[in-house]
């Protein structure tokens, strides 16, 4: 399936809000990423992630819908060699290579953009499907954080997933 990966628009408030209005997306992403996720919060975020330069974070568009995100955040002071990546998908869309395909993207993009020789991820322990994803994309396992993380009443580790520059 295609897609594209391109800065937000406030046009795409719409399918933003249909695809990311979703308890089965907002599970597996910190408290930050709202549900049930609203207008106000579709406008908030596209106008937050519109003012970075270079742009950090894409819409996914598929299908002529904003129905994912992708982002790559750089650290800063002793982090400042590494990035982490973030996203979502439209669970409309799940199990169709495209977010491993996106994460590559993002990744060829970061180390291009930014001047850094690290890029990880930080999945969920539970969420065996973000693994894959970034499996797919090149990443390796590099860490357990035990019972790091509580959401949804429930305390689980957290792993981190990292990518080298070549």
């Amino acid at each position: 399936m295609d897609y594209i990966l391109r800065p937000w628009r406030s046009s795409d408030l719409d399918s933003l809000v249909k695809h990311a209005d979703n308890y089965n997306v907002a599970k597996w992403l910190t408290n930050q990423f709202p549900h049930p996720y609203t207008y106000e919060s579709g406008k908030g975020y596209i106008e937050m992630v519109g003012k970075d330069n270079p742009t950090k974070v894409f819409a996914i568009e598929i299908e002529g819908e904003a129905a994912g995100s992708i982002g790559i955040f750089p650290q800063t002071d002793i982090h400042e060699k590494s990035a982490e990546i973030g996203y979502w998908l439209s669970e409309k869309y799940w199990r169709n290579g495209i977010m491993s395909s996106a994460v590559k993207d993002i990744v060829k993009y970061g180390f291009d953009t930014f001047d850094i020789v690290r890029i990880y991820a930080k999945p969920f322990s539970t969420n065996s499907g973000s693994q894959k994803v970034l499996e797919k994309a090149g990443f390796s396992k590099e860490a357990t954080l035990k019972r790091a993380l509580f959401k949804n009443g429930e305390i689980m580790d957290e792993y981190i997933y990292v990518r080298f520059k070549e």
